[in-house]
């Protein structure tokens, strides 16, 4: 991503009592927070609608190592594999206060507002949250996941 270079404003533009204008307009506005368009970002809480519906592509499936997980901030995601190779996924919003879960290690997806850990089926292993990661079902489309509708697995 090409990066703009922040110039000053003239002297008249200032003198004219534009001064918070041509700061916005000659540096542009504040970078988005991470996480995409949508806003997400681990140990934030989502709030409101999340990205992405049926037909969704995530990203290639294998991405998604064997026994951990990659958490797809831009959609709120998190998609785990077995050490068998089943591929699941699951609401990246941890249930206890609406944050996005920030990473899988050790077999474990992590909230980091508060410690909340689950395992590959999205199960609780340690709260605070007292229920499991919802399902956001996946399947696999020449070679890339997608989100899939209610009720089907890949």
């Amino acid at each position: 991503m090409a990066h703009e270079r922040c110039t000053r404003p003239d002297r008249r533009a200032v003198l004219a009592g534009g001064v918070l204008a041509s700061l916005t307009a000659a540096c542009g506005p504040a970078a988005p927070p991470s996480g995409g368009s949508a806003g997400f970002a681990p140990g934030r809480p989502v709030g409101g609608a999340v990205a992405g519906g049926p037909g969704t592509v995530l990203g290639p499936a294998d991405a998604v190592p064997r026994g951990g997980g990659v958490v797809y901030e831009r959609f709120a995601v998190v998609v785990t594999r077995s050490t068998a190779g089943d591929l699941r996924g699951f609401s990246a919003v941890c249930p206890h206060d609406g944050c996005l879960v920030g990473e899988v290690t050790d077999a474990a997806i992590v909230c980091p507002c508060h410690g909340s850990r689950f395992d590959l089926d999205g199960a609780v292993t340690r709260g605070p949250a007292l229920g499991p990661l919802a399902a956001r079902p996946v399947r696999v489309d020449r070679g890339q996941l997608v989100l899939d509708e209610a009720g089907r697995t890949g």
